[in-house]
């Protein structure tokens, strides 16, 4: 018994740390496919190469860009490809305009 009970806490302490509880599962869920989507839809309008300098990040349906870009239509660009996104309730859009080095 004190076997089955040190099994069932220790699955329970890394069950809790696996999770993140800030957010219900089924969210969890829509926010991996929410930063799923965005990503496709960036790297394919505004080029993979762009991609490998962009983060992006999904919470409750609020979107973080953070990273950086060449110009500021590309920024610009991709606040709107993330919001247009579906279940997106905010873009956070972090990007920095930066021209590419040499």
């Amino acid at each position: 018994m004190a076997r089955f009970a040190f099994l069932f806490w220790g699955v329970l302490a890394m069950a809790m740390v696996a999770c993140r509880t800030n957010e219900a599962p089924d969210a969890q869920v829509d926010d991996m496919k929410i930063t799923a989507q965005v990503k496709e839809k960036l790297a394919s309008d505004l080029g993979v190469s762009t991609m490998t300098n962009v983060s992006v990040n999904s919470t409750n349906g609020v979107v973080t860009l953070s990273g950086q870009v060449n110009t500021a239509e590309k920024k610009s660009r991709a606040g709107q490809i993330a919001g247009a996104v579906p279940k997106v309730v905010r873009v956070i859009n972090a990007l920095q305009v930066a021209p590419p080095q040499p």
